[in-house]
């Protein structure tokens, strides 16, 4: 067989690749042969006798299919953990993100105006406090501050109101005891 490693190297530099990319017509081995040039091998790569290999292709379907069944839970067992828990998941980064969804509930609430400033401040210290486990918890807890305010509140003005009344009350006794004890005053000076 004809020795064609200039003919390749040639072919390299005029197709701009590797010599492992480049083919050359294994049937037109002698017509190859006689291109010593840049020009000639211009010639043959024109009418196909040489030509660049395509790229190899780099499947992505197995790893495509290995992501969606760790999205299902699968392969993440002890032995194909590398990592500690906590270089795998830092508590940093889960307090974090916990702290992040907690105190933006609250700011939220405060600018809707579902709390005040004072409940606002109290309930941000008990987040810092670890006090709340997640976002439903601080909602029941906020749900139940303000119904335990509301009834307070209540609880309040009844007694006021009852007050009112009970002083109320007096006042008109005292009158009517007043009142008769001028009638028995003025009864006796008669």
């Amino acid at each position: 067989m004809t020795n064609l490693s200039t003919q390749k190297r040639l072919a390299a530099s005029v197709l701009q690749c590797g010599q492992r990319k480049v083919w050359l017509d294994p049937n037109e081995a002698s017509e190859i042969a006689t291109a010593n040039s840049r020009q000639n091998i211009r010639k043959l790569i024109k009418s196909g006798l040489v030509f660049k290999k395509p790229q190899a292709s780099h499947s992505r379907f197995r790893t495509r299919e290995h992501a969606a069944a760790k999205r299902l839970g699968r392969h993440t067992g002890h032995g194909k953990r590398k990592g500690t828990a906590e270089a795998r998941m830092p508590t940093a980064v889960l307090w974090m993100r916990r702290m992040r969804v907690l105190r933006s509930l609250l700011r939220r609430y405060r600018e809707q105006g579902k709390i005040d400033r004072h409940l606002y401040h109290e309930l941000y210290l008990k987040s810092k406090g670890n006090m709340f486990k997640n976002k439903r918890v601080l909602m029941e807890h906020i749900h139940r501050a303000k119904a335990e305010k509301t009834r307070a509140k209540f609880l309040a003005d009844q007694a006021e109101a009852h007050r009112l009344r009970s002083k109320a009350a007096r006042e008109r006794r005292a009158q009517r005891v007043a009142a008769r004890r001028e009638v028995l005053v003025s009864g006796n000076q008669e």
